[in-house]
C-alpha cells in the first residue's frame, strides 16, 4: 500500500454518517488499491472520474430509503413474474474510460438469466437493466454520464421527496412515467410508496402493494 492509498483510507474511515469526500489527482492504480482495501467495507460509495475521487458515507435515512426501494423491486418481480438478480452497490469501472462508480443497488431483470449464479459480474461488460440512486446525501449527476457509456438501460432516483425513472436513449436519459423492466410500474407510485413509510410500517406498505399488484393480474 502506497502512503498516498494509506493516507486516504485514514480519511475516508473518519469520516460521518452523510458526508462526502472529494480527492483530486487520484491515480487509476490508487483507486484500485482503495477499492480492494475496501471491498469487506460495503458502507461507502466510491466515484471516480478522470483523477477525481468523490468517497460518500450514506447516512441511515439513505440507507433506509435504498434498501426499501431493493424490497420494492422484489415484490414486483414476485408479483409480475420476471426474474430479478440483485447486485446491491456493486462497482462498475472500466479503465479505458477512466471511470468508476458504484450506485446504490442494481438489477438485472429482462437479463437476469446472463448472470444467475454468478457471484461475480463485471458489470461494465454486462451492465445490469436498472440501477437506483438515492440523492440526499449526495448528486448521482456524475454517474449518469457513465452509465449512459456502458449502455444501462434504466435508472431510478430518488431525492426524499420524488422518485424519478429515467430511460436512456441516444446516449442520454430521459424521464419516464413508468419502468421499462416492470410493465406499469409508475414513478409516481415510488414516490407513493415512499412517502408512506415515513409514518406506516414498511411490511404493511410491500403488503399493500403486493395486493395492489394481484388485483390487477
Amino acid at each position: 500500500m502506497t502512503t498516498a492509498t494509506s493516507t486516504y483510507l485514514d480519511a475516508i474511515r473518519h469520516m460521518p454518517a452523510g458526508g462526502t469526500l472529494t480527492i483530486p489527482g487520484v491515480s487509476w492504480d490508487e483507486y484500485e488499491a482503495l477499492l480492494a482495501e475496501l471491498e469487506d467495507n460495503s458502507h461507502f460509495r466510491l466515484t471516480y472520474d478522470e483523477g477525481s475521487l468523490e468517497i460518500v458515507s450514506p447516512s441511515t435515512k439513505h440507507e433506509w430509503w435504498n434498501r426499501f426501494i431493493a424490497d420494492v423491486a422484489r415484490v414486483l418481480a414476485t408479483e409480475l413474474g420476471t426474474e430479478l438478480e440483485g447486485y446491491g452497490h456493486s462497482t462498475i469501472k472500466k479503465k479505458s474510460l477512466q471511470k468508476g462508480a458504484e450506485p446504490d443497488s442494481c438489477f438485472y431483470v429482462q437479463n437476469a438469466a446472463r448472470v444467475i449464479g454468478k457471484q461475480v459480474v463485471d458489470l461494465a461488460i454486462d451492465p445490469p437493466d436498472i440501477v437506483v440512486e438515492v440523492d440526499v446525501s449526495h448528486s448521482s449527476t456524475r454517474k449518469l454520464a457513465f452509465y449512459a457509456q456502458l449502455g444501462v438501460p434504466e435508472v431510478w432516483r430518488y431525492d426524499g421527496r420524488r422518485a424519478v425513472f429515467y430511460r436512456l436513449g441516444r446516449g442520454q436519459y430521459v424521464e419516464i412515467p413508468s419502468s421499462l423492466a416492470f410493465a406499469g410500474f409508475a414513478a409516481a407510485t415510488l414516490t407513493a410508496l415512499l412517502s408512506r413509510i415515513a409514518s406506516e410500517s414498511q411490511q404493511r406498505v410491500l403488503n399493500d402493494l403486493r395486493r395492489t399488484l394481484r388485483d390487477r393480474a
